[in-house]
């Protein structure tokens, strides 16, 4: 463990919540899937430093019940993260892709030192720096300046170099099809798209309407003459792994190794995984 650090933990889910100990700070956040019934006393959960409610009418507000820092840091995946909770009850870290960030640093060992990757909806950077952990140099894009620069914070903290990441605001489909035209070229592409935002020019994000054209794109920004692979996961409601497979053999064929499944995390007491959100991994050997 990373000196100095506390480790990120779910402690507990159930009756729509979850528990998580993230570094020094117990926290509790709605979690609509964990509709079973909490496993520890109510003593420990009534000991939380803040707990995030969510409002009906979109976003929410933290309550809390201790004096907390504006932002820490926290060990998951073995590396240093910078928390910071936000109004949408976000801390910055995903403990469920922690599978998907060991596969896609294997990926950045097996493509070799040249290989080139693009993350696209990159928030605050877990595939980016684990493809650059692999080897790869990547392009880290995301449409909110401000989550860019938490990413390279964390770039920092893991002692990632400069030279590895390159770091762009812009809206996700607009770079893509400049790519095109610049007849740039990946040998592996990274989404993790929301079901709804917006792009740093006002342009409108929704993911029943525009998964599909984006993945159009970057089946032509995906190199041909290389193996190389896409990884797709998302927590939209409806879009089960099932549906991630099929979008991408539908635009990338289905001539290549294809894997889904659900994302989750485990709990830290163990017996029980909490899920959140699904991914499709399709690589070409």
């Amino acid at each position: 463990m990373t000196t100095g650090m506390l480790p990120y933990q779910l402690l507990d889910s159930g009756e729509f919540s979850r528990l998580e100990m993230v570094g020094p700070y117990r926290l509790v956040r709605p979690c609509p899937q964990a509709v079973w019934p909490r496993q520890l006393p109510a003593a420990e959960w009534t000991r939380a430093d803040a707990v995030y409610h969510r409002s009906e009418t979109g976003g929410g507000n933290w309550e809390y019940h201790a004096a907390m820092a504006p932002s820490w840091h926290a060990v998951l995946h073995g590396m240093p993260w910078q928390i910071k909770p936000t109004g949408f009850g976000h801390l910055g870290i995903f403990p469920e892709q922690e599978d998907n960030w060991a596969w896609l640093r294997g990926q950045g060992k097996v493509l070799g030192a040249d290989a080139k990757a693009l993350n696209l909806f990159a928030y605050t950077g877990g595939s980016t720096l684990a493809l650059a952990h692999g080897g790869c140099k990547v392009t880290h894009l995301d449409a909110a300046r401000g989550v860019v620069s938490w990413a390279r914070d964390n770039a920092k903290l893991q002692a990632v170099p400069d030279s590895s990441v390159q770091w762009i605001v812009e809206d996700a489909l607009k770079f893509c099809q400049r790519e095109t035209r610049r007849a740039r070229r990946y040998q592996g592409i990274v989404l993790d798209p929301p079901s709804f935002g917006r792009g740093p020019g006002g342009e409108m994000w929704k993911i029943e309407e525009d998964l599909l054209e984006l993945l159009k794109v970057c089946a032509v920004l995906l190199d041909q003459e290389r193996p190389g692979f896409v990884l797709l996961s998302c927590h939209s409601a409806g879009f089960s792994p099932l549906v991630l497979e099929n979008l991408l053999t539908s635009v990338l064929g289905k001539t290549a190794s294809l894997v889904s499944g659900e994302m989750s995390t485990p709990e830290a007491a163990g017996g029980r995984v909490l899920p959140s959100g699904c991914f499709a991994r399709w690589q070409r050997n």
